[in-house]
């Protein structure tokens, strides 16, 4: 009976120390205008996916904008983290796409 005491006792141990390690490995997946990545867990400014990305330009804006329905763009305009791509669709009414200016996500589309 001792014997199988034993064993318990060293796999509940080993099971503990394989738990308390597996958060120290913690990883993750990035969907961006790059595509899916794995993100490693850390970050020591450049890493396997090259130096951090800047903002977007507004070509860039215009191009994620035109993906969403807009035809025509009138302007692009910067406010705070976002940019605001304004314009009209195919139909010809008015549209505003809003992008986050670091991921390029698009927040809101606004008809």
């Amino acid at each position: 009976m001792q014997f199988r005491t034993t064993i318990l006792a060293g796999s509940l141990m080993a099971l503990s120390l394989g738990l308390a390690g597996g958060s120290a490995n913690a990883q993750g997946i990035s969907i961006g205008p790059g595509g899916v990545q794995v993100d490693p867990g850390y970050r020591r400014g450049y890493d396997d996916r090259g130096p951090p990305r800047s903002e977007l330009t507004r070509g860039e804006a215009a191009r994620i904008a035109r993906r969403e329905g807009l035809v025509d763009v009138d302007g692009v305009d910067r406010r705070g983290p976002r940019l605001i791509v304004r314009g009209s669709d195919r139909r010809g009414d008015d549209i505003s796409v809003v992008i986050d200016s670091r991921s390029g996500d698009v927040i809101d589309v606004r008809r």
